[in-house]
Protein backbone atom coordinates (compact mmCIF):
# COMPACT_ATOMS: atom_id res chain seq x y z
CA UNK A 1 0.00 0.00 0.00
CA UNK A 2 2.80 2.44 0.90
CA UNK A 3 4.69 1.44 -2.24
CA UNK A 4 1.68 2.42 -4.41
CA UNK A 5 1.45 5.77 -2.60
CA UNK A 6 5.13 6.50 -3.22
CA UNK A 7 4.82 5.64 -6.93
CA UNK A 8 1.70 7.84 -7.23
CA UNK A 9 3.51 10.72 -5.52
CA UNK A 10 6.49 10.38 -7.89
CA UNK A 11 4.18 10.33 -10.95
CA UNK A 12 2.32 13.43 -9.73
CA UNK A 13 5.64 15.18 -9.11
CA UNK A 14 6.91 14.34 -12.62
CA UNK A 15 3.65 15.61 -14.16
CA UNK A 16 3.96 18.79 -12.11
CA UNK A 17 7.53 19.38 -13.27
CA UNK A 18 6.66 18.61 -16.88
CA UNK A 19 3.65 20.90 -17.25
CA UNK A 20 3.87 23.60 -14.59
CA UNK A 21 7.57 24.21 -13.96
CA UNK A 22 8.68 24.08 -17.59
CA UNK A 23 8.69 27.87 -18.03
CA UNK A 24 10.95 28.54 -15.09
CA UNK A 25 13.37 25.76 -16.06
CA UNK A 26 13.65 27.13 -19.61
CA UNK A 27 14.11 30.66 -18.29
CA UNK A 28 16.97 29.52 -16.07
CA UNK A 29 18.71 27.73 -18.95
CA UNK A 30 18.40 30.69 -21.30
CA UNK A 31 19.58 33.20 -18.71
CA UNK A 32 23.17 34.14 -19.30
CA UNK A 33 25.15 35.98 -16.68
CA UNK A 34 25.71 39.58 -17.65
CA UNK A 35 29.17 40.89 -18.21
CA UNK A 36 30.47 43.65 -16.03
CA UNK A 37 28.46 46.82 -16.32
CA UNK A 38 31.54 48.79 -17.31
CA UNK A 39 32.05 46.55 -20.35
CA UNK A 40 28.40 46.85 -21.46
CA UNK A 41 28.17 50.60 -21.43
CA UNK A 42 30.30 53.02 -23.36
CA UNK A 43 31.28 56.41 -22.05
CA UNK A 44 30.64 59.12 -24.61
CA UNK A 45 32.91 62.17 -24.60
CA UNK A 46 32.70 65.42 -26.53
CA UNK A 47 35.38 66.57 -28.96
CA UNK A 48 36.87 69.82 -27.63
CA UNK A 49 37.21 71.36 -31.10
CA UNK A 50 34.04 70.42 -33.04
CA UNK A 51 31.67 69.22 -30.31
CA UNK A 52 30.96 65.78 -31.79
CA UNK A 53 30.32 63.01 -29.26
CA UNK A 54 32.46 59.90 -29.63
CA UNK A 55 33.11 56.76 -27.60
CA UNK A 56 35.94 57.16 -25.12
CA UNK A 57 37.48 54.01 -26.58
CA UNK A 58 37.72 55.60 -30.04
CA UNK A 59 38.63 59.13 -28.93
CA UNK A 60 42.10 60.61 -29.33
CA UNK A 61 43.49 62.10 -26.12
CA UNK A 62 45.90 64.98 -26.39
CA UNK A 63 46.95 67.06 -23.38
CA UNK A 64 44.15 65.48 -21.34
CA UNK A 65 41.45 66.56 -23.83
CA UNK A 66 39.34 64.36 -26.08
CA UNK A 67 39.28 64.74 -29.87
CA UNK A 68 37.24 62.89 -32.47
CA UNK A 69 39.91 62.72 -35.19
CA UNK A 70 43.51 63.50 -35.97
CA UNK A 71 42.40 66.62 -37.81
CA UNK A 72 40.68 68.02 -34.71
CA UNK A 73 43.65 67.08 -32.55
CA UNK A 74 45.95 68.66 -35.15
CA UNK A 75 48.14 65.58 -35.35
CA UNK A 76 50.16 64.66 -38.44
Amino acid sequence: MIFKFIILAVIIYIIYLTFFKKESVVARKEHKPRAKKEEDSEIMVECVKCGVFISSKEAIIKDGKYYCSKECAELK
